[in-house]
């Protein structure tokens, strides 16, 4: 079984309807229970939940505490390449796009994995765009081979691969993955995914159960936020997470709430997520999904994230760059995949944090 056949029981309901007839005691109820349903979940997500968003914060600072304490988890991003086969309109390496496009040399990697280590960091994730002829799954192996000498954690956030696969990069010592479905809105990923590998719907979507089954420690999963109505998207993405968790027990799974940002093609977002909808989202999780892991990334602000820090979230990026190579290639001519906005230093993040009491982590699992 996969999570497909609940996705599209869940598409039978009538979300409007529920968002609509949402009353005040729904949400008092959800906000007051140990544990909630689905159909509390979109209570919380409502537009009448807005009004409450201070009660649903409190109450998911209340329940992060409880189960993560005051730490949050630190990473950074390497890029390694940013060729890829995908015509994805709201990406800045979509195939069509007229970009520098780089692909890291051993060499490169080499200065940019020793720059990193030096900076702290010990949680790295790799990324590249989607294109298994240029950057295959040999290229990922010798890659990981040479950070596995600094970083006791590394993710692949990369095309979507088959069981065999994901347990070669495991064996390797690779122990996380990051995988966006983007939108889970069947016929609206099939307009914005007309070229490319990543056409294949279900073959992305089923890509996290794969990694999970072959032993994988940490999932993130997430949809991108704009694409679609986003109460949806993130009911969708909520479920997700939830049926992961139920038939993975021992696996850690995170989610993630990256809203669209600008890139070179100007892509314009279907639906505007506000910062108070991002609030909402985030504290609606954390109620829903207690025990999960909330990413949060430098695509947003500096004062966004550390409001976000105190009501949620528990592992964010720091010191990040969207372009290959982009931690130590003083004249990198690369495109960035899309601009960040709070761009403070490991050591300013790792202090304000500490300055509000809270526990910077750089390895919390040790391998035997």
């Amino acid at each position: 079984m996969s999570y497909y056949p609940i996705l599209q029981k869940y598409n039978g309901l009538d979300f409007q309807n529920i968002f609509d007839t949402t009353t005040d005691s729904d949400i008092e109820r959800a906000i007051s229970a140990e544990s909630i349903n689905e159909l509390a979940l979109l209570h919380l997500l409502s537009i009448k939940a807005a009004s409450k968003i201070e009660s649903i914060a409190e109450r998911s600072k209340e329940l992060t505490t409880q189960y993560f304490g005051k730490t949050i988890s630190l990473y950074t991003p390497i890029y390694l390449s940013n060729y890829c086969t995908n015509k994805c309109p709201y990406c800045g390496f979509n195939a069509s796009s007229k970009i520098e496009r780089k692909q890291l040399t051993e060499i490169e990697l080499e200065r940019e994995a020793e720059f990193i280590s030096d900076q702290g960091f010990q949680h790295v994730i790799i990324l590249t765009g989607e294109s298994k002829q240029i950057a295959p799954l040999s290229y990922i192996e010798s890659c990981v081979k040479i950070l596995k000498k600094r970083f006791s954690s590394i993710s692949i956030e990369i095309y979507p691969l088959t069981e065999t696969e994901y347990k070669r990069l495991i064996d390797l010592g690779v122990d996380g993955l990051t995988l966006y479905q983007e939108v889970y809105n069947q016929s609206i990923y099939k307009n914005l995914h007309q070229g490319g590998a990543k056409e294949n719907y279900l073959f992305r979507l089923n890509a996290p159960e794969r990694a999970l089954s072959q032993g994988m420690r940490t999932v993130s999963i997430g949809a991108l936020l704009g694409l679609n109505n986003w109460r949806k998207e993130v009911f969708f993405a909520a479920t997700h997470a939830r049926y992961l968790q139920d038939k993975f027990s021992s696996s850690e799974i995170s989610i993630s709430t990256p809203r669209i940002q600008p890139q070179v093609n100007q892509f314009k977002p279907e639906v505007i997520v506000s910062n108070r909808d991002l609030v909402q989202i985030i504290t609606a999780l954390r109620i829903f999904l207690p025990r999960v892991g909330i990413n949060l990334s430098t695509r947003e602000s500096r004062a966004l994230r550390d409001n976000l820090i105190r009501l949620g979230v528990t592992k964010i990026s720091a010191q990040s760059s969207t372009a290959v190579g982009g931690h130590t290639a003083s004249n990198n001519t690369s495109s960035p995949q899309f601009e960040t906005a709070d761009k403070r230093s490991l050591k300013e993040i790792k202090d304000h944090l500490l300055n509000c009491g809270y526990q910077p982590v750089f390895k919390d699992w040790v391998s035997f």
